[in-house]
């Protein structure tokens, strides 16, 4: 009797056991040009459900970095999803330009599909055909034999596809005509439940009411005044200042407008609840995946900068939206049955003229004056223009310009180099043969090697000075080596999560070979397998 009492419980522990090998939803959000640090600067003023939540529930990785240049946004996603860097997965920047082709290359760019939906030609000519290893959510895929579910989406075509991966059963982007489209990629024809979606236009809900501030202006005391001179202005509006009188802008413009408001994180939400329920993701015992990436964060840091009272109104409206979307999971999918992680595909900088007026002896350099200055030195020094391009911190010379004057290559890129390493904003330059003997004993170097494509990147690259964006004056961009562009939040919450913090560096390109390991399915193709093992031990 004992015998059999014991083979009982042994078969109900085997099969409980096998039950929770998986959740029944995995979550990824991504929030566009999030710095770690507003976790904290923003804290008192975040409710308890939201990023709190999040933190408090679930394991928070303080001290994740990115490890390579460019840290922009479609490096960012794919390196999150295939736990790899540019240098493997080939997505070099959000566009540039290909050494190989001689052409401008968008990250997602297809010309062999189609749009699906109600937008431009050009807004649903994509896919990922560009990204050269898998994603988690490709071997999510073939782990349940193409059963499990993969979705992705945001208000960027790179944010959807790129976590996505290949294998997706859809990837949805929002278009300036105010849908969500696709591309012929995915389907041949939008599912019925985005069509109903499209033709509700919750987008006219949201910018027929002013952008007021969500709490009392005294609130806002982490920000600068409303009124000052480091922002840019959004869309048509006459001052960067509250209210934003949204009915009017939208007049003047599109219906892309909502990108650069917090209500288009809540817009997402929306749809990703719309999809969870038509789609029915996490209602069963195989797998689905759900990638989520908001990116009203980024146009706002970008036009208004990281002091600006519109960054910070954005963050306290999206850790509601956080909250209510943690609340939506909890009900539609059950507590302890989803898998959910956090980051950012980038950070960003403080504006240099803010930190310039403060003292700081930085300034913003405008693109196109390295690029009047490289191309002034070129045609000084070897009487020709020899630039071919220069984006993304790379230099691009024209080799068959070089080869026609009988010049030597590598005394030209010296050449170059050289000037380069006159001007102000310019701390490093290594050329191509640099980058490719980095043995990893200089930091920026092996940061830039991460991201260099042979075939892809230029003949130099540069690295400016700490604090010096290639930027305009007002708002702020990203890219560098830097911490202000690396340090970014990294939670994981929910499905076999215990609560708790780690300090120690970590870097981005852990988080898709952890959740291989979590939930036990192939890694990624291009990762190097190294994982957040405090994760990992549910005893």
């Amino acid at each position: 009797m004992k015998k059999i009492l014991f083979t009982l419980l042994l078969i109900t522990s085997i099969v409980s056991y096998g039950q929770q090998q998986r959740p029944k939803l995995v979550v990824g959000i991504v929030v566009d040009q999030m710095k770690m640090e507003y976790l904290y600067r923003f804290s008192g003023d975040f409710s308890n459900n939201g990023f709190k939540r999040l933190m408090s529930q679930g394991h928070t990785f303080s001290n994740t970095h990115y490890n390579y240049l460019p840290t922009y946004t479609a490096p960012g996603h794919a390196s999150i999803y295939t736990g790899t860097t540019p240098a493997i997965h080939g997505i070099v920047g959000n566009e540039w330009f290909s050494r190989k082709t001689g052409k401008e290359r968008y990250c997602t760019d297809d010309d062999a599909v189609q749009t699906l939906g109600n937008g431009s030609a050009d807004e649903g000519k994509m896919s990922p055909k560009n990204l050269l290893s898998t994603t988690i959510t490709d071997e999510l895929r073939l782990s349940t034999n193409f059963k499990g579910k993969v979705i992705g989406m945001s208000l960027k075509d790179r944010g959807a596809i790129l976590p996505a991966g290949h294998f997706a059963n859809w990837a949805f982007w929002y278009s300036k005509t105010g849908s969500f489209i696709s591309s012929t990629f995915y389907g041949t024809a939008l599912p019925d439940w985005v069509n109903e979606f499209n033709k509700e236009k919750n987008y006219e809900t949201y910018l027929s009411k002013p952008w007021e501030l969500l709490k009392p202006v005294e609130t806002y005391n982490e920000s600068l005044e409303d009124d000052n001179i480091y922002e840019g202005k959004i869309g048509k509006a006459d001052k960067a200042v509250f209210p934003y009188d949204l009915k009017s802008m939208y007049e003047k413009s599109d219906a892309g407008l909502i990108r650069s408001t917090p209500f288009g994180n809540d817009l997402l939400e929306l749809f990703a609840k719309r999809a969870i329920d038509k789609e029915q993701l996490g209602k069963d015992d195989i797998t689905d995946f759900l990638t989520v990436s908001f990116s009203s964060t980024d146009y706002v840091g970008h036009i208004l900068g990281p002091r600006s009272m519109e960054l910070q109104d954005t963050y306290l409206r999206l850790d509601l939206t956080i909250a209510d979307f943690l609340n939506y999971l909890d009900q539609n999918v059950g507590k302890g049955n989803y898998l959910l992680f956090l980051t950012a595909d980038h950070a960003g900088a403080e504006n240099a003229k803010f930190l310039s007026d403060h003292h700081y002896a930085v300034q913003p350099i405008e693109p196109k004056e390295i690029v009047k200055g490289l191309r002034k030195f070129s045609t000084d020094t070897f009487g020709e223009d020899l630039l071919l391009n220069y984006s993304n911190f790379n230099v691009f010379i024209n080799r068959e310009k070089v080869k026609s004057k009988n010049l030597d290559l590598t005394a030209v890129k010296q050449s170059f180099k050289d000037y380069l390493m006159t001007q102000e904003q310019v701390k490093r330059v290594y050329t191509e043969e640099e980058i490719l003997a980095d043995n990893g004993n200089d930091f920026h170097l092996h940061c830039i090697a991460r991201g260099y494509d042979v075939t892809q990147n230029g003949d130099l690259l540069l690295i400016d000075k700490p604090a010096f964006i290639e930027y305009g004056p007002t708002g702020t961009s990203h890219g560098t080596t830097y911490t202000y562009d690396t340090h970014v939040p990294l939670v994981f919450f929910g499905w076999n999560i215990k609560s708790g913090n780690t300090s120690d560096r970590k870097v981005i390109t852990e988080i898709a070979p952890t959740i291989a390991q979590k939930i036990g399915i192939t890694f990624p193709n291009g990762t190097e397998a190294q994982v957040l093992s405090e994760i990992l031990d549910t005893n």
